[in-house]
């Protein structure tokens, strides 16, 4: 169960997480490093450098391989969540929103990383100002939860003017951006810019709808700007070519712009198997 369709009938955020990260083979990252403490972890051929010490020479007589015990020492990773809560958010196709998509995939991506424990935060992104919606600590998992539940998009996104210094930090840290990364002329670009760092990873998910990417729209149809509230009526075969062609350079424009070093960019649609978008986008990551 991993369709955001059925996983709206189970009404309830943290179940929902623990089902989709369930599925999810790859952990977030190794939280437990290899090193030299005292709880085994596995074992991994010799390499050159390695300390002799570090053989299991009783394993060599069994077997004749040289075969270092690695253990393992806790991470200092902090995650950041931020969730985009600007009025688009609340685009919806077959019943599933863009928010509720974005809050079981932030939620289980949160979970994975309460079962490693690692550090972690919630923000939120509304009418141009950072909102600290969980803060790590004793029972950040359940503050994440309760601030996903409670969080409504509304209105616009306008940051021109915010430094968001919570993110400019050199700790090592990844931060998860879940958004349409709707933007007027370059708000997302410039910002994403502002945050990268060194030893800092972003994973970027644009949620999009199937509707919405191939304009699959018959009669005449009420658009109506989710963020300003304007509408429009048009007929889609008056608009169609117009339409895909600039949304197609949009998008193409946008992945072009976010290809900068340490970010990873996601794009997925409504009806994607969160799962397999978490598996997947996981991938992307890269830890020394």
């Amino acid at each position: 169960m991993s369709l955001a369709q059925d996983l709206i009938k189970v009404n309830n955020l943290q179940l929902a997480a623990k089902l989709v990260s369930d599925q999810v083979v790859l952990g977030l990252h190794n939280s437990k490093r290899s090193g030299t403490g005292a709880e085994f972890e596995q074992y991994r051929h010799y390499r050159p450098g390695d300390d002799p010490k570090s053989i299991d020479w009783k394993l060599f007589a069994r077997t004749e391989k040289h075969q270092v015990r690695e253990s393992a020492t806790e991470s200092t990773l902090t995650i950041n969540f931020i969730i985009d809560l600007s009025g688009s958010m609340n685009y919806t196709e077959n019943s599933v929103s863009r928010l509720y998509f974005a809050k079981i995939l932030l939620a289980s991506f949160a979970y994975l990383g309460f079962k490693q424990n690692d550090e972690m935060n919630l923000f939120a992104l509304k009418n141009g100002k950072l909102e600290l919606l969980a803060s790590q600590g004793k029972q950040s998992f359940q503050k994440i939860l309760y601030g996903l539940e409670n969080a409504k998009a509304e209105g616009n996104l306008s940051f021109e003017t915010v430094n968001f210094p919570e993110f400019q930090s050199k700790n090592k840290e990844l931060i998860i951006f879940a958004s349409d990364f709707f933007q007027t002329d370059n708000e997302f670009y410039e910002l994403i810019n502002r945050w990268a760092r060194p030893g800092k990873q972003m994973l970027l998910y644009q949620i999009l709808g199937e509707k919405e990417v191939n304009f699959d729209w018959e009669g005449v149809i009420k658009y109506k700007d989710l963020e300003t509230g304007k509408s429009l009526e048009l007929s889609p075969e008056e608009t169609k070519n117009a339409y895909l062609k600039s949304f197609k350079g949009y998008l193409e424009n946008l992945e072009n712009e976010l290809k900068i070093e340490n970010v990873h960019f996601y794009r997925c649609q409504l009806n994607d198997p969160i799962a397999e978008v978490l598996k997947n986008s996981l991938k992307k990551l890269k830890w020394s």
